[in-house]
């Protein structure tokens, strides 16, 4: 199982970033779930800030390239091994900088990653 970080959590339920926490879980996936909005997905508490999980094997992005670029120095930081770049979140920017820090990327949907069985 891959300790993710979900980076743009948020407690509606409509939202990508929602499902994508949800079905993490389900898959059996530790989960940490990080946004701007406080509440809850699920059982787990949307965590404010930039908390300094240890072991984080994946960042799954859910914010545009605009709203990336205050978290570069906090993504690094946390040494994941890869970063997954969510439709509508691509950016060749943090992707290079990730790259330069032997942190692999990865253009897809993390929805269809689980349901498929690539995660």
């Amino acid at each position: 199982m891959k300790k993710t970080l979900v980076l743009g959590a948020t407690p509606n339920p409509d939202r990508y970033a929602y499902l994508a926490t949800e079905k993490l879980c389900a898959y059996g996936h530790e989960v940490v779930p990080v946004g701007i909005k406080k509440g809850m997905i699920g059982d787990l508490e949307i965590v404010n800030g930039r908390p300094l999980p240890e072991g984080i094997d994946t960042v799954t992005l859910y914010l545009g390239p605009e709203r990336q670029r205050e978290y570069y120095d906090y993504i690094l930081s946390l040494k994941p091994k890869r970063i997954i770049f969510n439709p509508g979140t691509e950016n060749d920017e943090l992707a290079a900088l990730a790259e330069a820090n032997g942190i692999e990327t990865v253009e897809a949907c993390t929805l269809v990653m689980l349901s498929i069985g690539n995660y």
